[in-house]
């Protein structure tokens, strides 16, 4: 299946054919764990990484080549759950401003390093200066906002940054920290694959790996042992696509994995009802993006016309197999990033469609139809324009071709085109489209959901590529608020530049939210409580370290 952002292509698997594969899938035998010590003796989790001929790898930085260990291994100050984005004390137990360029986190104290070596705040200098010398390793590329990072005392480590540095603060409490007894030893930290006994403070430590199988085991010395009731997480190499992926899925091996399956009911849930479960939290914005240097996308009344137009529910039920929900047009994902938003917003900010009100905002606005029926532009002449979006993109194109005739009900002439997703991509940051999805925000760093499709400094002249303003919108009051929201540390200034930003989409309308990405995730309740769900949505799948500390035996 083609990935991409938030999403990946709907390919229609025939369930029959998965059910009669035969043979060895690599985990048989293993569905079955128990115990009667109060933990749970395994968990089978889905591929761990590496590509098809992968080797041991467990440095944290070395992201195209990692294995998962490395993700149960190593951990950062502060954990910033993805869901509601909250950052949850780890490393570090606190963190304050002194001003807006010098971050100060205070280090936990009592935490050891695998090897039994104490942790201290010199690791963590230690780690970001490495960073600093071996600039390919800085993955969040936080050495692009700060100046120094020094300990200051056992348990203090001052981060001072070149300008005010707010909206840098996920991505420095993200890093994950490494020893300076081990890896001060290193002469290039860039080619070093940290193979063998991988020293961290994580909740786990390397037990055995080979191509088919990575195992690791519980750190009885961790911080945190006593909320980790699994005492091995098993991951197991993906093999022969999707089909024998899903047949494993479905009698019970993994109890839990990450991928798309066409009918996720029948295929999982229904095979085990009790046990078999999945949640796909909402991830990023997919978007109806508009070419905003023509008409009528430059004209705000029409723009704001459109926001009624779109059949959402007809996309997510149809096109998206019900799997997503109904993006916001905030430009926030809710319900997790509610607490941003301002207070009074009907429905969180969600739009619903209402084909008359669209039809007499754009007749309200200037746009008339004539005697034929065809909405006119400004100018007097039918208005026609092109939706381009990539064919290979099947649910993408099931949806654009639902907006399309949402569209031409009311009077306006869309031709569709299908380019390749390169050329589709090409087009979509040179401002050679008059229509297209575009994807932007999800994510816990509120400067950069809204900068990178609203800042002018992002943007170009049509014909040029935009870093990451496609629609080329240039607005004064939205870069005050962006740079309000980029220096300012107080949380209260923050979330008033966020409501500014909100006004804007939701009055200016940029940009057309139209659903969230799903973020795949399946778990099987057997062995193991605890998995994050609509229910308890305390951190989404993704956040494994988080997870792992709320699993507890099944029936405990």
């Amino acid at each position: 299946m083609t990935v991409r952002p938030w999403g990946k292509t709907l390919v229609v698997l025939a369930a029959s054919t998965a059910l009669l594969l035969t043979g060895c899938t690599g985990t048989e035998g293993q569905q079955k764990s128990s115990t009667d010590t109060g933990m749970i003796d395994f968990l089978n989790y889905g591929d761990f990484g590496g590509g098809t001929t992968p080797k041991a790898n467990y440095n944290p930085y070395l992201d195209a080549t990692k294995l998962s260990a490395a993700d149960y291994i190593y951990e950062s100050l502060m954990y910033v759950e993805t869901y509601s984005c909250k950052a949850i004390p780890w490393l570090a137990t606190s963190y304050q401003w002194s001003d807006p360029k010098t971050l100060v986190y205070t280090i936990r104290s009592g935490v050891k390093w695998n090897d039994g070596q104490p942790f201290t705040a010199k690791d963590v200098e230690f780690t970001f200066n490495m960073l600093k010398k071996f600039d390919v390793l800085d993955t969040q590329g936080v050495w692009t906002f700060l100046s120094s990072v020094k300990a200051t005392g056992d348990d203090k480590v001052t981060f001072t940054f070149k300008q005010p540095g707010a909206s840098a603060f996920t991505q420095v409490s993200g890093v994950k920290i490494v020893p300076e007894h081990v890896w001060s030893k290193v002469a290039d930290p860039t080619t070093f694959v940290n193979a063998t006994a991988p020293v961290g403070t994580g909740p786990m430590k390397l037990k055995s790996f080979n191509p088919r199988q990575l195992v690791v085991e519980r750190n009885p010395d961790y911080w945190q042992a006593d909320k980790i009731k699994v005492n091995e997480l098993r991951f197991n190499k993906a093999d022969a696509g999707g089909q024998v992926e899903q047949l494993k899925l479905s009698r019970g091996e993994y109890d839990t994995n990450a991928m798309f399956v066409q009918d996720i009911k029948k295929a999982y849930v229904d095979r085990d009802p009790k046990h078999h479960h999945y949640w796909y939290a909402p991830g990023g914005v997919i978007s109806v993006y508009m070419n905003l240097t023509k008409a009528p996308f430059n004209d705000v009344a029409f723009r704001k016309a459109l926001t009624t137009a779109f059949d959402d529910k007809q996309v997510i039920d149809k096109a998206q197999l019900g799997y997503v929900t109904q993006a916001s047009q905030s430009g926030l994902v809710v319900p997790g990033q509610k607490d941003w938003l301002p207070q009074g917003l009907a429905d969180d900010g969600r739009i619903g469609y209402d084909a008359a009100a669209a039809d007499k905002a754009l007749t309200d606005a200037g746009y008339t139809k004539d005697s034929k029926g065809r909405r006119l532009g400004k100018d007097g002449k039918p208005i026609a324009f092109s939706f381009k979006v990539p064919g290979s993109y099947v649910d993408w194109v099931a949806a654009a071709d639902i907006l399309i005739k949402n569209l031409e009900a009311l009077g306006i002439d869309v031709r569709k085109d299908t380019p390749t997703p390169d050329a589709n991509n090409q087009d979509r940051a040179t401002g050679n489209y008059d229509m297209t999805f575009g994807v932007f925000g999800g994510g816990c760093n509120m400067y950069a959901n809204f900068a990178d499709p609203l800042n002018s400094a992002r943007t170009a002249p049509i014909g040029k590529k935009a870093a990451s303003n496609e629609i080329r919108w240039q607005d004064p009051k939205t870069d005050e608020l962006l740079q309000t929201l980029q220096v300012s540390p107080d949380e209260k200034a923050q979330k008033e530049a966020v409501a500014g930003l909100v006004d804007i989409m939701m009055n200016q309308v940029p940009t057309i939210p139209i659903w969230y990405g799903a973020k795949w995730f399946q778990y099987d309740t057997t062995k193991a409580e605890g998995w994050p769900n609509a229910d308890d949505p305390y951190a989404d799948g993704g956040n494994g370290q988080v997870v792992l500390t709320h699993l507890v035996p099944a029936g405990s």
